[in-house]
């Protein structure tokens, strides 16, 4: 059976690009590798790409005919879950509380994995977890 060998990137919506940026940029430390002002912001994460829009814009058709991308998008918050190594949980909640973002949630699943919940300032559900969350150990 043909399947995808992982996820190239994941999408978000937001309406402040410029504090999606930061937040990204400077508390996550993903490095920016795309931006269009007033449309999107790319950043490397790992082997995938985290792609912040503006929805309002990403339902708009493309106006170039090189690369004629669907539009597409959502409304409302999402979710993303990035992974980090057991030993660096403890690390990644005394960062972000440092700078100032709000833990949710900290908990162990059954398996064991151990999950920390935050938001973006675009309301954004975020997640770090123990890659066994899923197995992926």
């Amino acid at each position: 059976m043909l399947r995808p060998d992982g996820i190239l990137e994941t999408a978000l919506y937001v309406a402040d690009l410029d504090a999606a940026e930061r937040f990204y940029g400077e508390v996550m430390g993903l490095d920016r590798i795309a931006k269009v002002e007033g449309r999107h912001v790319f950043f490397a994460c790992g082997t995938g790409v985290l792609l912040l829009f503006r929805p309002d814009q990403t339902l708009q058709p493309s106006r170039n005919p090189t690369m004629p991308v669907p539009s597409h998008g959502a409304t409302g918050p999402g979710h993303a879950c990035f992974k980090a190594t057991p030993v660096d949980m403890d690390a990644w909640r005394g960062h972000l509380e440092a700078a100032g973002v709000e833990i949710e949630a900290d908990f162990r699943w059954p398996n064991g994995a151990r999950s920390l919940y935050f938001r973006d300032p675009a309301g954004n559900s975020l997640e770090i977890a123990e890659p066994k969350l899923w197995g992926l150990e």
